[in-house]
């Protein structure tokens, strides 16, 4: 107990980060973990097996919350369950390197599954049930998946006629996963078992497979703005990355509870959902519905969330529909660190989360390709609010020209990492050819993130180089203008886009949500402009700004400028798999 009021008054587990950087080595954490990489091992292994034994044996890993009633996981229990779920496997035949797709929402069964199949050998594909009938066939079809575990709901989106290589459909027949059991006869085939029935049978004892670091253990797709989607390549090599990065950024201690609320198809709630929760030996707590402000202010004081990794959406969301004050209302007085993925955290949502909390957020850049966090701010340095933050040390980050200059301080091009890091993306599946345009420069693998670093080594995102507007010859991100116009009273959300001009090359339009309770007219469009043009100067004023009642956006938050620039030219929108309804 003495401990953890420690953690709470501020003990960090990263003091000095300049030391950390020009010091620390990656086979310093293998050591740590005591890691055989020669003798290999398994990162489920790790994850369940090593917490199961002693001290940690009876701790939940695991708090499933539906809104009505609460399930936990213990980690032995989870060893259990991993371990029956591996013999499922064995017994279809699934042998080390077979595609095992995961159609689940965020229930028990999902991390069961994930957990089990990566314990066999096998290569996990996660798919978001948001996915309807022709991109779940596309992935299943691309990842020549041969067994799918998936709920009575969603089993009718799956085409088993147009997957040849599928040979088993694991059906959860439970109400809280998704349906009622009479839906499973309706669709029930040669292929399809009870997943129920097939787990009851099968026995708790499993020797995890030991694997090379550069084994898969996951194939995740995520979508380009043009394209079929990609299937991007982890390995259980990502270990030290998710351990040290779950110890220094999220700064876990084996007393916290812990809530990501990213859905387990996303990859931060696989790197720091599962993967860096369990090899720390804390509790996570997994909320399976849908967004509701009372809702998730009531998980975060009733099942006392110390450490809570979330999106600057969500945190928007609770600022705009939530209560003015929530530490009047709610006792969240054992929540330490919030910390946000996804995009660009604006600085006024900060200055809200240090009157509502009374804590400051603590932003990070990462990508699906580089599977673990690579820019973040960190509790033992100074925030500077809209900053991308500082490289993990292990990992060395910069700007890039067109040509492969590194640049000066204050300059903006393509940010580009290193390449080498653990978590790194090992390939795309299926496509040699696009993986290796990710390092087309050589030892670089580049982000198509546009930024500038400043001074200080802050990084600092200025969109992407697909939405770079090239207006009268200068080249403007429209990340800045973006954050500039939510800054207004008026405005909730905002996306911008370059439209064509035949005079200019491009302009600059903004699609902006308003406030409930503001209504538009000429003269709140003139205050916009002249708020953009006193704060950042003219040549950043949209020319034309259009309100719309939503904004398209990916699961993760992102704006989807790409769609936005579809719908205004007319043109096809490409991949909408990663879309939010």
């Amino acid at each position: 107990m003495k401990e953890f009021k420690n953690i709470q008054t501020g003990q960090k587990n990263l003091t000095d980060y300049e030391q950390a950087y020009a010091t620390f080595q990656w086979a310093d954490v293998e050591a740590e973990l005591k890691l055989n990489t020669q003798a290999g091992f398994n990162l489920a292994y790790e994850a369940v097996d090593r917490q199961a034994v002693g001290r940690r044996k009876n701790k939940p890993a695991f708090r499933f919350l539906d809104g009505e009633k609460t399930e936990s996981l213990t980690y032995h229990e989870l060893k259990r369950l991993t371990n029956r779920f591996a013999n499922v496997l064995k017994d279809k035949g699934i042998d080390k390197g077979e595609r095992i797709a995961l159609f689940l929402p965020a229930v028990k069964e999902f991390y069961i599954a994930f957990l089990g199949a990566i314990k066999l050998g096998a290569i996990v594909v996660p798919l978001s049930p948001a996915l309807m009938p022709d991109a779940i066939t596309e992935m299943l079809s691309d990842s020549e998946a041969s067994l799918i575990v998936t709920t009575t709901a969603l089993m009718s989106r799956i085409v088993i006629e147009q997957l040849p290589a599928l040979h088993t459909l694991l059906v959860i027949e439970n109400e809280d996963a998704g349906g009622p059991v009479s839906e499973f006869a309706a669709r029930e085939s040669d292929v399809a078992l009870s997943y129920e029935w097939a787990m009851t049978g099968a026995k708790e004892t499993f020797k995890a497979l030991d694997v090379s670091p550069e084994d898969p253990m996951m194939l995740l797709y995520t979508s380009g703005s043009t394209g079929r989607p990609k299937g991007v390549i982890h390995v259980h090599g990502g270990i030290t990355h998710y351990y040290q990065t779950g110890k220094w950024v999220l700064d876990l201690h084996e007393q916290d509870i812990y809530w990501c609320t990213s859905e387990p198809s996303w990859v931060p709630g696989i790197s720091y959902g599962i993967w860096a929760p369990l090899l720390h030996g804390v509790t996570s707590v997994i909320y399976t519905r849908q967004f509701l402000p009372e809702q998730w202010y009531g998980i975060l004081a009733n099942q006392h969330v110390t450490v809570w990794y979330t999106t600057p959406t969500a945190l928007r969301r609770l600022m705009n529909f939530g209560p003015d004050n929530p530490m009047g209302r709610f006792n969240l007085s054992g929540l330490r660190h919030i910390l946000t993925v996804g995009e660009p955290l604006n600085p006024m949502v900060i200055r809200w989360s240090s009157m509502a909390f009374g804590l400051k957020v603590y932003d990070t850049w990462w990508m699906t390709e580089t599977g673990g966090q690579i820019l973040c701010n960190f509790r033992c340095l100074p925030i500077k609010p809209g900053s991308m933050g500082r490289p993990i040390p292990g990992v060395y980050v910069s700007i890039l020209d067109d040509q492969g200059r590194e640049l000066p301080a204050l300059e903006v091009g393509q940010l580009a990492i290193r390449a080498g890091w653990p978590a790194m993306m090992r390939g795309i599946w299926k496509d040699t050819e696009k993986f290796r345009r990710y390092f087309r420069m050589p030892s670089w693998y580049l982000t198509g993130d546009l930024a500038y670093r400043d001074a200080d080594g802050y990084f600092w995102f200025q969109g992407r180089v697909d939405d770079m507007i090239k207006k009268a010859g200068e080249r403007l991100g429209p990340f800045e203008v973006e954050n500039k116009l939510i800054e207004h009273p008026a405005v909730l959300e905002v996306g911008v886009i370059g439209k064509p001009d035949p005079l200019w090359g491009e302009i600059i339009k903004a699609f902006i949500v308003l406030r409930p309770g503001n209504v538009w007219s000429v003269q709140l469009e003139s205050e916009l402009k002249e708020f953009v043009e006193q704060r950042l100067g003219r040549h950043f004023v949209p020319q034309e700004i259009e309100i719309r009642h939503s904004l398209p956006r990916t699961k993760s938050g992102k704006i989807m400028r790409r769609v936005l620039k579809a719908m205004e030219l007319g043109l096809p929108f490409g991949d909408l798999s990663t879309m939010d309804d």
